[in-house]
């Protein structure tokens, strides 16, 4: 396989999983966590290896290493491999998805923002989504009509808080998941909410039209929920492990165990909650978003310029779903192919960086 983003959490996740049934790893993407990285090299012998920075390049322990988006495009296109892996965060992610999809290869795809930005554009036919809830989306289906989707949220760090403190939040703050560690980026979209919008945006792509939601389910055990026409419901009851989905990603007939069960007696009981617009103003938008998914592009890119921007205190935390939000309003025309995807995503960042 060929694995993007080997040193984050569903990157390391990822080798277990191909530890485990004994996969090679052909090329490994890494960022900026050389320690890691050289420790990864020394365990799975890949081929090619290719790191963000060039400053990076003399401190990887390996013959043949490259820097760049450009470099991590063509190890892709040189490749044997017939499995990607892209577990790169940001917009970085789609050229290496489109890349990947060009080539035949199949995808097991956990960066958000290849769908949000251009899934109009992309064979979902060769994707296989790995994050919790669109797995659990997927492993719910069954064929019966379908009234509704649902994915539950954590409710991020914010989501006990007295939402006038939520103006004052520091990127410290955002950063105390009560559930989970992840990585700095998705932990700030967990706060404001706007990680849950781009995953119904992924779902709408992957699964078509019909109707989406997202609540918030406090323990993070249940990821996905179906209503069906009938009446009925069905969730997707999980601990919260990416190996499961990853698992999936690398054999559809997985029959050997990936985790423990849910125990409910120990459980005992289960928090649900409404995605109220006062604390996660992104809300307001999510209806019009999802008649309109192709305005995903101009919500990632701003959305990624605003993080930037509180990280740096330029603005404050609750300017993040602010900025969004005026650019989502300036920005209406739709991409027309993927070219147009690049460079609005080019004008809607110069747009926030001026404001």
């Amino acid at each position: 396989m060929i694995l993007l983003g080997s040193t984050g959490s569903i990157g390391v996740n990822t080798l277990e999983v191909a530890k485990k049934f004994a996969l090679s790893v052909e090329i490994l993407v890494a960022g900026k966590n050389i320690e890691l990285l050289n420790k990864q090299i020394l365990e799975h012998r890949p081929k090619v290896v290719v790191v963000a920075e060039k400053s990076d390049v003399p401190k990887v322990n390996h013959n043949n290493v490259f820097y760049g988006e450009e470099a991590i495009v063509k190890a892709i296109e040189d490749s044997q491999s017939t499995l990607v892996v892209n577990a790169l965060v940001g917009f970085l992610g789609l050229r290496p998805t489109l890349a990947s999809l060009a080539c035949g290869k199949k995808v097991a795809l956990a960066n958000k923002e290849s769908l949000v930005a251009c899934g109009k554009f992309i064979d979902v036919s060769k994707i296989q989504p790995i994050d919790s809830e669109h797995f659990g989306l997927w492993y719910l289906m069954q064929e019966r009509s379908i009234k509704k989707m649902i994915i539950t949220a954590s409710g991020g760090a914010f989501r006990d808080w007295d939402i006038k403190r939520l103006e004052s939040a520091t990127l410290a703050d955002t950063q105390k998941h009560p559930n989970w560690s992840m990585g700095q980026k998705i932990t700030i979209d967990s706060a404001t909410m706007v990680n849950k919008m781009f995953e119904l945006l992924e779902a709408r792509w992957l699964f078509g039209e019909g109707e989406y939601d997202a609540i918030i389910e406090t323990r993070s055990l249940i990821h996905a929920l179906i209503d069906f026409k009938d009446g009925s419901t069905t969730a997707h009851f999980a601990h919260a492990n990416m190996q499961l989905p990853i698992a999936y990603a690398l054999d559809a007939k997985m029959d050997e165990n990936i985790l423990g069960h849910v125990d409910l007696l120990k459980i005992g009981s289960l928090e649900f909650r409404e995605i109220d617009s006062r604390r996660y103003p992104i809300w307001e938008i999510k209806e019009e978003l999802l008649k309109n998914p192709q305005r995903g592009a101009v919500v990632n890119a701003a959305n990624e310029v605003a993080i930037e921007q509180f990280i740096q205190k330029k603005i404050q935390f609750m300017d993040i779903p602010k900025t969004i939000i005026q650019a989502y309003e300036k920005f209406t025309d739709l991409p027309k192919c993927v070219d147009d995807v690049f460079l609005l995503d080019d004008e809607v960042r110069r747009f926030v960086r001026g404001k």
